[in-house]
């Protein structure tokens, strides 16, 4: 099964694009919000994605859909849990940030989940009741696009360790020592973004 890819940009379409990986020619659809972080890309340019590879007797042709981060795609298997939104349907309707979609879950905000492609009343019900509770973490995802505070720019850090220990429950030493090992882990990590994720790889490889 495919879970990573990373390759060549050969081609750009609305919804999906085409990756040159070992000579061979992967069809990836992505998400609105990743297709935005692709939007600086040349033909030709690097590419990177986490896949998610769907396959069913109903949908016997393999799937790929792609993602920026490891985070987003275990947000997109959250999402697909919901009554009645199945993977293509998903990926159409995330055309707002997974940190944003985050949010609005655990703050029971369906105003906001109803702005998301082919979501109505009755389906922003139903995903608030199934996954309130399980977002927290995958609130602090920033997207390229999100409005930032200069001040986490400035510190980061500081973002990553309020967010460990106030939402998501961690001791301060926990927390403190989870940042410093993703620091040690990776020299380049330069915003909160990039240092949830090697948390939360760093979390995962213990499991």
């Amino acid at each position: 099964m495919i879970g990573y890819l990373e390759g060549r940009l050969m081609k750009k379409d609305q919804d999906r694009i085409l990756l040159l990986v070992n000579h061979i020619g992967y069809e990836i659809l992505v998400p609105v919000i990743v297709m935005e972080t692709l939007a600086e890309k040349d033909i030709g340019d690097e590419v990177s994605l986490y896949i998610y590879y769907y396959q069913t007797e109903r949908q016997p042709k393999p799937v790929l859909i792609g993602f920026r981060l490891e985070a987003e795609k275990e947000f997109f298997q959250y999402f697909i849990s919901v009554e009645a939104i199945g993977p293509l349907k998903a990926v159409k309707a995330m055309n707002i940030s997974v940190g944003n979609i985050a949010h609005a879950i655990e703050s029971g905000d369906v105003k906001t989940l109803k702005q998301l492609s082919g979501i109505g009343d009755r389906t922003a019900h139903k995903i608030i009741a199934t996954l309130k509770g399980k977002m927290n973490k995958f609130a602090l995802i920033k997207h390229e696009t999100d409005q930032v505070p200069t001040t986490v720019d400035e510190d980061f850090t500081e973002l990553v360790m309020d967010v460990l220990v106030a939402q998501l429950g961690h001791k301060t030493t926990d927390a403190r020592q989870m940042i410093a090992d993703a620091m040690r882990r990776s020299k380049d990590i330069s915003t909160a973004e990039q240092l949830f994720d090697e948390i939360y790889r760093g979390q995962q490889s213990e499991q």
